[in-house]
C-alpha cells in the first residue's frame, strides 16, 4: 500500500522567501561594487585647496595647492603664444574656476586663462600670453603652513638685463652730458660723502702743438708785433661723477610671508616698504643708485638676490628684514653679516636657518637651482669681503641706534645664505621684531619707516667717507 506525503504550503513558502532572499543579497552586493568602481575614481580625485597669482615683471608664477601630488603634462603653441598644462587625477570644482578671475590686465605675461574638463580625471588650463615665454612647471612638498602645491613659473623668452632695468627704473639724475671721459680715479668717492666735493672735478682743456702760433726765424720784432689771437670761448670744464649702486633687498615676499605679528602685519611688506623708502633716499644723492631684488609682491630665490646684485656689479648688498621669535616680549635692531667659521651666537644661527629655509616655503625649482651654488659662493668669500661687510655693519647699526633699542649691542655673525656674494660687502639688517606689538606697531608706522631708512642712508654714508669704492668705477 503506497503511502501518500502531504506537503505543508507553509514550508514551501519558507523556502522560496530563503531562497530569494540570497539572491537578493548577492545582487545587492555585485550592485554596490558596480557602484563603488563608478564612485571611487571622484572620491579619489586631488581637491585644490587655494589658487594664487604673483604677476611681476621678472616672471608671473600660478600656484595651485592640493591635497596631494599632481602629475602634468604641457606644452606651448605659438600664433599666438599659448601654454597648454594637463593635470591628471583632478575634477573640475569651483576653487579651480577662481583661477579665471585671478588674472589682472597687468600681469606682465598672461592675457588670460581658460580651464575646462578635457577627459574624465584630467583637467586643461590654456594661458593665452602677451608674448613668448619660457615655462617651468614644477611641485613642491608640503612647506611651513602649505600643503602640495604644483606651480607655475612664466618667464620672458628674452629676459631684461638687470642693469638695464635698473637705470630705467632708477630716479637719479641721468643726464648724459655728466659722463666723464677721463679715469674714475679723478675723483675720491669718500670726499663726497664726507661732504667735502660735489663729485664733480675740472679738467683743463689738453693744448695742443698745431694750436701755439707760428714763430719764424729772423723775425723777432715780428713776433712781438704779431696780433695775439682771436680769444676762443672758454671751454667748459668736464664734470665727473662717480656712480655707487647699491643693492637693497627686501626679504621674503610672494608665497614666502616671511614672519606674522599678532597684528596680521606681514614681514614681506614691511620691508618691501623699508626698501623703497632707503631706495629713494639713496637716489637723492646724485652720485648714487640703488637696485631692489624685488619691488613687488613676488619671490625670489636667495641665489638669485645674490646674482642680481653681482649682474649690477654692486658697491653694497642690503638684506632687509623683521624679525621674530616665539617670546612676543623680545625686541630690538640687529644688524648680521656673513661668518666662514660659525655662527657668533646660537640665536644668530637659529636666525640664519629660519632665512635659509625661505627657499622652501617660497618654492624653488630644484630641477634649475644649481645646489651646489652656496658651497661655491661660500668658499670664494673671502676675509676682505667680511672685513668690509663687519665695517659697514658697526656704522649702521650705531646709526640705528639712536631711533630704536638695540637687540644686541654688536654686529653678529652667521651663514646667511644671501650674504654670500664674493666680492661685495653685505649685510642683513632685523628692522624690529614683527613678534613684539609694540614694534609691529613700529615697523607700519610711515614716521618710524623714514627715520629707519635714514639711519642706514646715513650708515652708508660713514661708511663710504672711510672706505671709498674699489676701481670697478661706473659714471653716471
Amino acid at each position: 500500500m503506497s503511502r501518500i506525503t502531504q506537503v505543508c504550503p507553509e514550508s514551501v513558502s519558507a523556502e522560496n522567501t530563503t531562497a530569494l532572499s540570497k539572491k537578493r543579497r548577492v545582487l545587492l552586493k555585485a550592485g554596490g561594487t558596480l557602484l563603488l568602481s563608478v564612485i571611487a575614481p571622484a572620491a579619489n580625485a586631488a581637491q585644490i585647496l587655494a589658487v594664487r597669482v604673483w604677476p611681476a615683471e621678472d616672471y608671473t608664477r600660478v600656484t595651485l595647492e592640493n591635497d596631494s601630488e599632481l602629475k602634468t603634462n604641457h606644452f606651448v603653441l605659438k600664433d599666438p603664444y599659448r601654454l597648454f598644462v594637463d593635470i591628471e587625477g583632478l575634477e573640475l570644482n569651483a576653487k579651480l574656476k577662481e583661477l579665471v578671475a585671478k588674472i589682472k590686465s597687468n600681469d606682465p605675461y598672461i592675457k588670460q586663462v581658460r580651464v575646462g574638463q578635457n577627459r574624465p580625471n584630467v583637467v586643461r588650463l590654456v594661458f593665452d600670453l602677451k608674448e613668448e615665454v619660457s615655462p617651468q612647471v614644477f611641485t613642491l612638498q608640503p612647506a611651513g603652513n602649505y600643503k602640495h602645491r604644483l606651480v607655475f613659473d612664466l618667464y620672458p623668452a628674452n629676459p631684461v638685463d638687470p642693469l638695464t632695468a635698473m637705470i630705467e627704473k632708477g630716479e637719479w639724475d641721468k643726464d648724459t652730458s655728466k659722463i666723464a671721459q677721463a679715469p674714475a680715479s679723478t675723483v675720491n668717492p669718500a670726499d663726497i660723502l664726507a661732504g667735502k666735493s660735489d663729485g664733480k672735478v675740472d679738467l683743463k682743456p689738453e693744448i695742443r702743438q698745431d694750436d701755439k702760433p707760428e714763430i719764424k726765424p729772423n723775425t723777432t720784432a715780428a713776433v712781438e708785433k704779431q696780433e695775439k689771437p682771436a680769444d676762443k670761448p672758454a671751454e667748459k670744464p668736464v664734470q665727473l661723477t662717480r656712480m655707487i649702486t647699491i643693492a637693497i633687498d627686501p626679504g621674503h615676499g610672494g608665497e614666502d610671508p616671511g614672519a606674522i605679528g599678532r597684528g596680521g602685519s606681514r614681514e614681506k611688506d614691511v620691508v618691501l616698504a623699508i626698501a623703497k623708502r632707503l631706495k629713494a633716499k639713496i637716489e637723492q644723492h646724485p652720485n648714487m643708485r640703488a637696485m631692489l631684488t624685488r619691488d613687488s609682491d613676488y619671490f625670489v630665490p636667495l641665489n638669485v638676490r645674490v646674482q642680481k646684485a653681482r649682474a649690477v656689479q654692486a658697491d653694497l648688498f642690503m638684506s632687509v628684514h623683521a624679525d621674530a621669535f616665539i617670546n612676543s616680549s623680545a625686541r630690538g635692531s640687529s644688524v648680521f653679516v656673513l661668518s666662514e667659521k660659525g655662527a657668533s651666537s646660537t640665536a644668530a644661527r637659529w636666525l640664519a636657518d629660519k632665512e635659509n629655509a625661505a627657499d622652501l616655503i617660497g618654492g624653488v625649482n630644484i630641477k634649475t637651482h644649481d645646489k651646489q651654488l652656496a658651497s661655491v659662493l661660500l668658499d670664494l668669500s673671502t676675509t676682505a669681503q667680511i672685513n668690509d661687510s663687519l665695517k659697514l655693519g658697526k656704522v649702521v647699526l650705531s646709526e640705528i641706534s639712536g631711533i630704536n633699542r638695540l637687540h644686541k649691542g654688536s654686529v653678529e655673525q652667521a651663514g646667511f645664505a644671501v650674504l654670500k656674494a664674493p666680492d661685495i660687502p653685505s649685510i642683513l639688517i632685523e628692522t624690529a621684531f614683527i613678534s613684539n606689538p609694540e614694534e609691529e606697531a613700529k615697523l607700519t608706522d610711515n614716521a618710524y619707516q623714514d627715520q629707519l631708512a635714514e639711519a642706514v642712508m646715513k650708515g652708508i654714508r660713514k661708511y663710504f667717507s672711510k672706505n671709498p669704492p674699489l676701481a670697478k668705477n661706473r659714471m653716471t
